[in-house]
């Protein structure tokens, strides 16, 4: 019912013709907010549904801002006022008195609702201020209107039966809503609705102190594993470092045949499987949490490759020392010298320390040697992790993948040289060939009806396991494309095997289309592995023709020395050992097999990592290199086997690229047997307990020859003698049971003074350690100044492979101590030196053979040969950058290029040949 007043305004909401206001000179009644009346309202107040229930207050601008919804344009379009739940009694009218004015204290009990206790404080209650909210619609054209449900009422409204709840819209962004943000003075309310200040202190406080705890109970899964981690790191670091006692400490006596794992504590263990856990509790979570699973990962690194450098003294590893020793040569002299060692022909890693270690004035690399392969193996997640990024894999695939890589990278190439430091030039060199030139087309073909064909089509018609990267600036592939040649470059002067399983790698990719770059690529990079051969390791190859390609086709030959050979250990404990290390061989090996043939059954091939496993294989027809070409094959063909074995434990696919947290399920015609959430739980402990015997097995297989391959004080202390003593040079003959080329010194050798102290005498001994003569006749016919060393390296190693007794090492010494031609000059509790006793008096030492030789022999052709290598590298590298701007640009151009560089890469390879036949024939 509506009624215009004497004002000409339209006044009331159903049931009701009081005016709003009494002011004549249009302006509202002041009430409790005091809002202004509107002149330019159209007069017309809208009807408000009358809801049944508590009165709700009205979400103000505020409550918008914070719900994240301040659009305030939903009355501004409607031009009504939204829905508003008012109590089953409305009073509309003359605002109430206050209720301490109300003489009926039960009729203000009534239209109260008590206020629940176990609501925290500052939270509104609905029904603690009966007050209800002022709507202000003069941006609508409407007069500013308060509905106010008060304990004593002018008119009672009964509602009508309304939903359970009603939507509450934001109002309009008017001055009113305007003056929310700057509150006017707050209505006055009734004390029986204020709450006491200390009515319920102490239950608040103990409620939420439960709650608090039972917060910290539901969030145990993001803070556990990273605490779990550091407690694993910390009480592995004390379990390894503190002095030995009960379940602590290493005491070096106890390394026996099967290495560092017989001397370590309980509590070491434990730590690692705590770790271990923590991983895999961060695994299965449904969250990829990339920084907490890199810094477990690096922690588990931590603790099983950084083992040694915790316990050990002095660096460990014989070898270190001589490369140590390259550096100072160079640092010293800025030369190489292929005469003094071979290595020296690929001195690229060398010449980079010596440059960093005298820039920085660094003169003692014992914390370099000791911390080197800790830093290395940190150095490979690096690239691995850029890997595992480009595979199609779920996230649980490619941690699984990077923790494997760890637990079975035993090699031991780690330490400090250049096969440590090019492996991971390597990883990087295969990451920038899939991040930035992966190549991911569709079969556009149709599959051949039958054959050979028809396999390989369907195959190819599979879905393929790596990323496709689309939107690469082509500035970005030039700079790219300049770091793989820089990488390719370094290794090709560090190492002799790394470019050779790069050029592999490239050729590989190219074959089966994995790679957006051309065969000019390979052709530059192999011309450069042939050239730098040719060129800069002369002195190396001219006299050892034979010993160079004498291996190539020997493949049953190669993996003999490699394999059986390396089994044949007498020590029965260090023979676990052997064993274990071609165990770790054949569980991956199974393992990358399921995996492809899980991930085959998914319809995806894995090309990139079958490339990655079978590539290094190639090698073995080249040569034994020293009987160790099959460790390095194992080393380069890691990074493929442990990304096709984690697809044994966790295959399927992530149901979308932007998502990997979640899986696919494999879609099978017959029903599935197993129920896939399950079948994940199931997965995910399969391979923490594949993961734990991995950790276990490393320990023995990493740290196996530890009798023999840990440095003692006393060792250096006695090399560190011969250095005080070489002027003008010296010679030092080391124990060996078998004499021959392969055979080097156990002992820390080379660290200083390499073009002044001989180590490549070799002293002939016996499981009688009494039979000293061949020994003595070696020192006698030695110039002077030569020393024979006996430390407890050399005895370590001859009774674990050469099967000399136990007590061998102090007969040995003691009976050279009672030999009267022989003396002893230095001895301590780890090393001895004893040189010849009957010198004759003024015998002059000889001078040291001189590093620089006569020069590097030549062919005629070599300058047409150099001019040719030139000519051909730019006009390839030229080839390749114009095609990074497609495969159609700039074909004319392209073409003439090649015209040029074909012939010329004939000549170039034309003279290297020469080369080889001219000076091999003439030296």
């Amino acid at each position: 019912m509506r009624q215009r007043d004497g004002d000409g305004m339209t006044t009331g909401i159903t049931g009701s013709s009081e005016h709003v206001g009494d002011s004549t000179d249009g302006t509202e009644a002041e009430g409790e907010t005091g809002v202004p009346f509107d002149p330019d309202a159209t007069g017309v107040i809208p009807r408000l549904p009358v809801l049944e229930g508590p009165a709700a207050p009205v979400p103000d601008a505020a409550a918008d801002v914070a719900d994240g919804d301040d659009d305030g344009d939903d009355e501004a379009e409607t031009g009504t006022l939204p829905a508003i739940r008012l109590p089953a009694t409305l009073h509309i009218g003359t605002p109430p008195k206050a209720p301490e004015d109300t003489k009926d204290p039960t009729e203000l009990k009534a239209t109260q609702e008590p206020k629940d206790p176990k609501e925290p404080k500052g939270t509104k209650d609905p029904g603690a201020d009966k007050s209800a909210p002022t709507v202000d619609d003069s941006a609508a054209g409407t007069v500013p209107t308060k509905v106010t449900a008060a304990p004593v009422a002018s008119l009672a409204v009964e509602a009508p039966p309304a939903p359970a709840k009603a939507p509450v819209e934001p109002p309009a962004t008017t001055p009113a809503s305007t003056a929310t943000k700057t509150p006017a003075k707050p209505p006055t309310k009734a004390p029986a609705t204020a709450e006491p200040a200390a009515s319920e202190p102490a239950p608040a406080k103990a409620k939420g102190l439960g709650e608090r705890l039972r917060q910290l109970g539901r969030s145990a899964p993001m803070w556990l594993p990273a605490l779990l981690t550091v407690e694993g790191l910390i009480m592995y670091v004390l379990a390894l470092r503190v002095a030995p006692g009960p379940l602590r400490g290493v005491n070096p006596a106890d390394i026996n045949g099967l290495g560092l794992i017989a001397a370590l504590p309980a509590s070491a263990f434990a730590a690692i499987l705590i770790m271990l856990v923590s991983f895999f509790v961060t695994v299965a979570q449904s969250t990829d949490r990339k920084f907490l699973l890199l810094f477990q990962i690096a922690v588990i690194t931590f603790a099983l490759h950084g083992a040694g450098s915790l316990v050990a003294s002095e660096p460990r590893f014989p070898t270190a020392y001589i490369h140590a020793g390259f550096v100072d040569f160079i640092g010293r002299t800025g030369e190489t010298a292929i005469s003094i060692d071979a290595r020296m022909g690929w001195p690229g890693y060398f010449a980079l320390f010596a440059f960093v270690t005298k820039a920085a004035g660094i003169s003692d690399m014992t914390t370099i040697l000791q911390w080197t392969p800790l830093l290395t193996n940190l150095l490979y997640l690096l690239p691995f992790v850029l890997i595992l990024r480009q595979v199609v894999a779920t996230t649980r695939a490619r941690w699984y993948a990077a923790l494997l890589f760890v637990l079975v990278q035993w090699i031991g190439q780690d330490y400090f040289s250049p096969q440590g430091f090019t492996f991971a030039l390597y990883l990087a060199f295969v990451a920038i060939l899939l991040r930035w030139f992966g190549r991911v087309e569709p079969r556009t073909k149709p599959i051949a009806p039958k054959g050979l064909r028809k396999l390989l089509g369907r195959l190819d018609a599979m879905t393929p396991g790596e990323i496709a990267n689309t939107g690469t600036f082509r500035a970005d592939r030039l700079l790219m494309l300049l770091m793989l040649l820089a990488l390719f470059f370094a290794a090709t002067a560090s190492h002799q095997i790394t470019p050779f399983m790069m050029l592999g790698v490239v050729t590989a990719f190219l074959i089966f289309k994995r790679t957006k770059l051309t065969w000019a690529l390979p052709f530059f990079l192999g011309l450069a592995v042939l050239a730098w051969i040719s060129y800069e390791t002369v002195g190396f190859w001219a006299g050892q023709i034979d010993a160079i390609f004498g291996g190539l086709g020997r493949i049953l030959t190669n993996l003999q020395r490699n394999t059986g050979d390396r089994i044949a250990g007498s020590d029965p404990a260090h023979a676990l050992v052997l064993q274990a290390r071609l165990g770790i061989l054949v569980v991956i090996l199974a393992l990358a097999a399921t995996g492809l043939f899980r991930r085959l059954r998914r319809g995806v091939v894995d090309r990139a990592a079958l490339i990655l496993l079978c590539v290094p294989v190639l090698a073995l027809g080249l040569q034994s290199y020293g009987g160790e070409i099959g460790l390095r094959i194992y080393m380069f063909a890691l990074p493929g086997a442990c990304l096709l074995a984690a697809y044994a434990f966790f295959p399927n696919l992530p149901a979308d690229s932007a998502d990997v947290r979640e899986e696919t399920v494999p879609m099978r015609k017959r029903n599935v047997r197993f129920n896939p959430e399950l079948t994940r739980k199931l997965s995910v402990v399969l391979a923490a307990c594949f993961a734990v015997v991995f950790a276990g097995a490393f320990l023995i297989a990493r740290y196996g020859n530890e009798k023999f391959e840990r440095v003692t004080t006393g060792e250096v202390a006695a090399m560190h003698y011969i250095y005080a003593h070489d002027k003008p040079s010296a010679k030092v003959l080391y124990l060996t049971a078998k004499e021959g080329p392969e055979v080097t010194p156990t002992l820390p050798w080379g660290e200083k003074d390499i073009e002044l102290v001989n180590f490549n005498g070799q002293a002939l001994v016996y499981q009688d350690p009494t039979n000293i003569a061949k020994a003595v006749a070696t020192l006698k016919a030695s110039q002077r100044n030569t020393y024979l060393a006996v430390s407890t390296g050399q005895i370590a190693y001859l009774q674990l492979n050469e099967g000399f007794p136990a007590d061998w090492g102090p007969r040995f010494r003691a009976a050279l101590d009672a030999s009267p031609d022989v003396k002893r000059v230095y001895a301590n509790k780890d090393a001895a030196l004893y040189t010849w006793k009957k010198f004759v008096k003024g015998t002059e030492i000889p001078e040291p053979r001189s590093y620089l030789g006569p020069g590097d022999p030549t062919s005629p052709w070599t300058p047409v040969g150099l001019a040719a290598l030139a000519l051909t590298w730019a006009t390839l590298f030229g080839y390749e950058v114009i095609r990074l701007n497609g495969p159609n640009r700039a074909v004319k151009a392209r073409r003439r290029l090649l015209w040029v560089a074909i012939p010329a890469f004939a000549v170039a390879v034309g003279v290297i040949i020469e080369r080889f036949i001219y000076i091999a024939s003439n030296t």
